[in-house]
């Protein structure tokens, strides 16, 4: 690491710790040769996959993308933005943890739904209509229902999990 202040190459590490919830590391620099101290900050540079649009197109991952798909359907809707960042978070993590260096649209835009149905049916039935291109209000009536008949998300904290979550 250069000193910013004389451009020396030899620093020292005086000492480091987490910072940002664990996501990157702050580190206490001091230059051998001019002996001014500063602060640098690492973070790990991960690789995202790209994403294969129904097009065929292939495009980076963008989580800019995915947030505003995620805050357009939750507008105007009583959710606190911890469990907004929270649900980005866990989407982004099973990007990461895919392993893949492509992955289709379709099962980010699943796993997007699955997010939203956690947080708010609302959302996610505003969601489900852009993503699934609702033609008429029957298939709004069909997701509705089906969305009735599943358990409810208190019941689902109740119930045993039988797999491993992703």
């Amino acid at each position: 690491m250069y000193c910013p202040f004389c451009r020396a190459q030899d620093t020292k590490v005086i000492d480091s710790r987490l910072a940002s919830d664990g996501t990157q590391v702050r580190r206490r620099r001091e230059c051998l040769a001019c002996e001014e101290r500063f602060t640098t900050f690492e973070t790990a540079e991960l690789v995202m996959p790209r994403i294969i649009k129904s097009s065929g197109v292939r495009e980076p991952f963008d989580d800019k993308k995915l947030s505003a798909g995620i805050m357009r359907a939750l507008e105007k809707r009583p959710v606190d933005s911890e469990s907004v960042d929270a649900a980005i978070s866990r989407i982004q993590h099973r990007l990461r943890a895919s392993g893949e260096r492509e992955l289709q649209s379709r099962l980010l835009g699943d796993w997007v739904m699955h997010e939203l149905r956690e947080l708010d049916q609302v959302a996610y039935v505003r969601f489900a209509s852009v993503y699934r291109s609702f033609e008429d209000v029957k298939a709004f009536q069909e997701e509705i229902e089906r969305l009735g008949n599943e358990p409810t998300v208190e019941e689902r904290k109740d119930q045993i999990s039988l797999l491993p979550d992703d």
